[in-house]
């Protein structure tokens, strides 16, 4: 799953995104609130200034991820 992809999905109300591969992807400041992002890959994500407020982490690869 591509950031746009993610993004756009997100804009249009979906939450669910356990297990997607957003491994490198540059989420910061991006608006991720209460999304699930449960046993998803973001090693190496850019996650510097999003909002993680209420989302679900359980299990994500955070390896190198900027948070």
């Amino acid at each position: 799953m591509t950031r746009d992809e993610l993004l756009t999905a997100y804009a249009s109300g979906q939450r669910a995104f356990s297990g997607a591969d957003l491994s490198g992807a540059n989420l910061s400041r991006a608006n991720l609130s209460r999304a699930n992002l449960s046993g998803a890959k973001l090693s190496d994500a850019k996650l510097f200034d999003a909002n993680l407020s209420d989302a679900k982490l359980s299990g994500a690869n955070l390896y190198r991820a900027d948070l």
